[in-house]
């Protein structure tokens, strides 16, 4: 899906012209990732640009070339999807490199589409070099538009020329009501998750580990109307051991979309098991704050003979710092249990935005505190005298006290709050008392 209401341009081309850098020129910021080694886009990238006080969408596409196989088909069919519902299309041309016989063989396509056109002549860094442009006219596309991507020659007179050729819609905005993002180690079947979420094969899945590079950004709407973003990210290594500088920027950026999401899901392949890296992942998440789903993933590989509830056991052992996520059993492969993750993310976010009231908070830890009394400290009782919600995203509760509390005391608070409608989000406890002392928590 796309944003509703705003016009979509498809740049699209060979392999290593540019694409991303025009892209990035558009955007005004470093988004698409940009590396000399051709074939660095694979999925279609989506994002809202502006110009002139036009907002449009603009789509970043793997290069397109002729008689792919393997992967690098399932490349081209996301082009060919940009391109199926794009206003525009600009087609990107290396104009050092003249006019190639793949870039023969994408116009010869282009030339039979209803969708209007506009060629791009990249790299022509100055005026001296325009007069290599004038060869691109053999592509049957119209006159060529010189510019140079990496230095952002003439780039704003072709944002004025794009937003002159496209149609007038009536911006609605995205009107997002949350955001999920799909994060995991690489191969676990987290593309493969959000297409059978979607229903769709919106990001690429191929057996090869770390097939997916850039955040994916989907739009779904919810049975009840509210829309929820999905970004699929790429699979995140640890961060000492990248050594690739496109995996780095891919992991440095799936860390970062923690930081725009409202909710994680944790895909966990269970035939696996819980990886060091999957723990590396967890804490990511809750020092992030953000409300989270635990998919098992790959189920249904496991053997008839294998414990399942054994198994089950153990990743929630060995991700007992996230024991407030909810848990999800799914098979992205056959569709089996994806119909409980958006249900279980949805219901982590309102946990996420939840506040109780003061009264509500206070009648808890009164009868928390009836049921297990903290244990006397120096001879003297130890009491939460007052309580209260400070925040929400993650909530927050401020406890004041007579003395310092024992961590295992907050953790059983803790657990006594979290049964009021908090599951699967964290619960953040914060302390003062009356003494000078720094407090445990």
């Amino acid at each position: 899906m796309t944003d509703e209401g705003l016009p979509v341009v498809a740049v699209v081309g060979r392999p290593n012209v540019g694409k991303s850098s025009l892209v990035n020129r558009f955007l005004g910021r470093r988004e698409a990732i940009v590396e000399e080694t051709p074939g660095v886009t694979r999925d279609r990238r989506h994002f809202v640009a502006e110009w002139e006080g036009r907002a449009f969408e603009v789509v970043d596409t793997g290069g397109i070339e002729p008689g792919p196989e393997g992967l690098d088909a399932l490349v081209v069919e996301q082009a060919e999807h940009a391109m199926a519902i794009a206003d525009l299309i600009l087609l990107v041309v290396d104009a050092s490199a003249g006019a190639t016989e793949h870039d023969l063989a994408v116009a010869e396509r282009l030339r039979g589409s209803e969708t209007p056109v506009l060629l791009v002549a990249n790299k022509v860094d100055d005026a001296r070099d325009e007069p290599s442009a004038a060869e691109l006219w053999s592509l049957g596309l119209g006159e060529p538009f010189p510019v140079s991507a990496l230095h952002g020659r003439r780039s704003g007179d072709l944002l004025g020329e794009l937003v002159a050729r496209l149609p007038e819609r009536a911006a609605e905005g995205t009107g997002e009501w949350a955001s999920v993002a799909i994060v995991g180690r690489p191969n676990v079947g987290k593309s493969s998750l959000l297409n059978v979420l979607l229903g769709e094969s919106r990001s690429i899945v191929d057996s090869t580990p770390g097939t997916t590079r850039d955040p994916v950004d989907s739009r779904i709407e919810l049975p009840d109307g509210r829309r929820v973003r999905i970004i699929d990210t790429a699979g995140m290594r640890r961060q000492v051991a990248v050594k690739d500088p496109l995996e780095y920027f891919s992991w440095l950026r799936s860390r970062k979309t923690l930081t725009r999401a409202d909710v994680a899901v944790l895909v966990i392949d269970v035939a696996e098991g819980v990886t060091g890296l999957d723990q590396r992942l967890a804490e990511a998440i809750v020092e992030s704050g953000r409300a989270c789903v635990i998919a098992l993933n790959k189920w249904d590989l496991l053997d008839e003979d294998d414990d399942r509830t054994a198994l089950e056991s153990g990743v929630k052992r060995r991700l007992r710092f996230l024991d407030w996520a909810t848990v999800v059993r799914t098979s992205a492969l056959t569709g089996r249990g994806v119909e409980r993750v958006l249900p279980a993310a949805t219901a982590a976010v309102e946990a996420h935005r939840h506040r109780l009231p003061t009264a509500a908070v206070n009648k808890i830890l009164g009868d928390a505190q009836t049921r297990r009394p903290h244990p006397r400290t120096g001879g003297r009782s130890v009491r939460v005298l007052y309580g209260a919600q400070a925040r929400v995203g993650p909530p927050t509760f401020v406890l004041f006290a007579n003395a310092r509390l024992q961590r295992s005391y907050l953790r059983y608070l803790e657990h006594a709050l979290r049964d009021e409608r908090f599951a699967g989000s964290p619960l953040k406890l914060e302390v003062r008392t009356r003494a000078k002392a720094p407090v445990e928590g």
